[in-house]
């Protein structure tokens, strides 16, 4: 059985395709020759659609552009003047800057949603992956349901067990799809001046909403990148070091696909002097880390009961040194005379400097300036790894996660509950522990594949306070997903509460702390019909 699933093109499909990306039968490509603008909104469709990428291309995007022109490209061919001077300028002289001057739109598809974190590591790149709360995942490609089917796992004696079970919990989630709608369906009729699409698509996503916790980590995703050389090498030289057999194979695949378009860039990747010994570097680090982990830290530990947030660090001085940092750039004094300044102003005093320097926000996007990232502040949560892959994005911050079990409990919607489908979800978390339990005896690496996206994980993010601005207004917006949005209602009034930052907390106006909405997408559905009409 393959791993992939090969895309099929007619001839005069292929014809187009094969001017624009550089393969045509492969996960993972490249997009070239075509308007920055339209690369951008190719992705932007990206996440909310079930199609792939050169299908989506063909289907939306090639009846509106002017492609004869382009009849005698093809992307796969490269430009030898640029490999020459690149090669001059970046592998002879070692000049690592010039590798940020060129950046790539790269696709990747059919990647397992433990994958998907390795690829969103970096910080210094771009990306849109498929959401979970606008496609239907129980729809198949290449007559099989949307799961990663690890090659060591399907040769072992597990292999057929893994393909039933997977498909079972497939099964159950598409069933339950259906059941879901219909419940909220009854608990929200629709309102006659909402039209029947933008109420389908709100009771269809909050239905994807309650449910995306019974997908496994195996689930597949569609994920857009966009980034440069530099940040392709680091990349690749991580995925090359990771312990998951699909990163090491899939970082092939890129590498293959970039150096048709920015090869030297790349140069250095596989090299044994240069990226080989980088990636060993990393490989023996972790390694090595996890031999004196188990020495120092027993495996068997017992773990303290957490909640799902918890403040472990911060600067009780943090809002002095805030108000510091905002006059600093229009004063004359030394960092440490203008502190104790500070420290003698009064509280309205304070109060004042930071209101001229915030000032009136009318939105969310107004967000002040550097001063604010001198308060930091860390984090140990445990949620569920559905509201831990969207709070995982965010890049202006420091995330570092533990492995994908089942051994800290899952989370059940209410609703799940309330519509009687509770058996059918305990089942299918049931299911999928054991079926890690066995795989982690002989597939250590791959047994998360298993897991399913309603079981906890632990992770630490350890951000300052112009990025806990952005990241908690955003991720606490009424549309947002029930999981994270309680991650960042919490991590809010922790700041306020147990920090004592009152003041900086009382700046992130836009924290919304209202309950769960009755259909969080409907406001924006509403939204986006108005656009779609236009004035009328």
């Amino acid at each position: 059985m393959t791993v992939y699933v090969a895309e099929e093109f007619t001839s005069e499909e292929a014809d187009i395709l094969r001017r624009y990306f550089t393969n045509l039968d492969q996960p993972v490509f490249a997009l070239v020759n075509l308007p920055e603008v339209v690369k951008g909104a190719l992705f932007a469709r990206y996440s909310r659609t079930h199609k792939s990428l050169r299908r989506l291309f063909l289907d939306e995007f090639v009846g509106e552009l002017d492609i004869e022109g382009d009849a005698t490209i093809d992307a796969t061919v490269g430009l030898r003047r640029a490999e020459e001077l690149y090669e001059r300028v970046f592998f002879e002289y070692g000049d690592d800057s010039v590798a940020q001057l060129g950046g790539v739109h790269l696709a990747c598809e059919q990647a397992s949603n433990l994958l998907t974190k390795v690829l969103e590591w970096g910080r210094l790149m771009s990306y849109l992956e498929q959401s979970t709360r606008y496609i239907a995942y129980d729809t198949r490609i290449g007559g099989r349901y949307r799961y990663y089917r690890d090659p060591e796992v399907m040769r072992s004696p597990l292999g057929a067990r893994y393909v039933a079970d997977m498909d079972r919990i497939f099964d159950t989630y598409g069933a339950l799809v259906t059941d879901l709608a219909d419940f909220y369906r009854g608990q929200f009729p629709k309102n006659p001046d909402d039209s029947d699409f933008i109420y389908r698509q709100a009771i269809q996503a909050k239905a994807f909403d309650a449910l995306r916790g019974l997908l496994p980590a195996a689930s597949l995703s569609n994920l857009g990148i966009y980034g440069t050389g530099q940040a392709y090498e680091a990349l690749l030289l991580r995925m090359r070091a990771h312990p998951l057999p699909e990163a090491r194979t899939y970082s092939d695949m890129i590498l293959a696909e970039l150096r048709k378009v920015i090869p030297s860039f790349l140069r250095r990747v596989d090299l044994p002097d240069r990226g080989v010994a980088w990636s060993n570097y990393l490989e023996a680090r972790r390694n090595e880390m996890q031999e004196v982990a188990d020495t120092l830290v027993a495996p068997r530990t017992p773990v303290d009961p957490a909640p799902l947030v918890r403040l472990v660090d911060f600067d009780p001085e943090g809002e002095v040194k805030a108000v510091a940092s905002m006059l600093y750039a229009y004063v004359d004094l030394p960092e440490e005379q203008l502190e104790r300044r500070v420290r003698a102003m009064s509280t309205d005093e304070r109060m004042t400097v930071m209101r001229a320097y915030v000032g009136e926000r009318s939105n969310r996007r107004h967000r002040p300036g550097r001063a604010m990232e001198r308060p930091f502040y860390r984090f140990d949560v445990l949620s569920d790894y559905g509201a831990f892959r969207d709070l995982q994005r965010h890049r202006m911050l420091t995330i570092d996660w533990q492995t994908l079990t089942p051994a800290h409990g899952y989370e059940m919607p209410e609703a799940v509950a309330l519509a009687g489908k509770g058996a059918e979800f305990a089942e299918v978390m049931d299911r999928s522990a054991a079926l890690y339990d066995d795989l982690a005896a002989i597939h250590p690496h791959q047994a998360s594949y298993a897991v399913a996206l309603a079981y906890r994980v632990r992770y630490s993010m350890n951000l300052n306070a112009r990025e806990a601005m952005h990241m908690l207004e955003l991720r606490t917006t009424p549309q947002g997903h029930p999981a994270y949005r309680a991650v960042g209602q919490e991590m809010h009034r922790l700041i306020d509460e147990e920090a004592g930052h009152t003041t900086i907390a009382a700046m992130m106006q836009f924290v919304d702390h209202s309950p769960e909405p009755e259909l969080e997408r409907l406001d924006s559905e509403r939204r986006a019909e108005s656009r779609r009409l236009g004035p009328i």
